[in-house]
């Protein structure tokens, strides 16, 4: 018979791809970054906008995105030198993921939730 401590700690082992996962893209402005970024490449500016991180903020997330494999950047040169961002293959492979949570945010957050972003 398995002890109590035996069944939690099972539980967490099991838990473990699931944590491991947010703890790379759970944040809320990674969250949103990658979001906006199922649209296809953006400007920093435009993400800024879409998004409503500060300059920082979004900075900070966009290099750790791309430390990580999710995002990709690309330079333009040309006067104005502009920015681009989008993301990888291995960001483009989280499109499911948000699909499901927005289903389950359609089935289980109230209106007035929905509208707080």
């Amino acid at each position: 018979m398995s002890s109590p401590q035996t069944k939690s700690r099972e539980k967490h082992d099991d838990a473990c791809p699931v944590i491991a996962s947010l703890e790379q893209i759970g944040s809320q402005w990674r969250l949103a970054v990658l979001h906006e970024l199922l649209d296809g490449e953006q400007r920093f500016n435009e993400l800024k906008r879409s998004t409503g991180a500060n300059a920082r903020t979004l900075s900070r997330v966009l290099d750790d995105l791309g430390e990580m494999g999710f995002v990709e950047r690309r330079l333009e040169e040309d006067a104005p030198v502009a920015t681009f961002y989008s993301l990888t293959d291995k960001g483009e492979s989280l499109e499911p993921v948000f699909g499901e949570i927005e289903c389950w945010a359609g089935s289980w957050l109230e209106d007035g939730q929905l509208e707080a972003e």
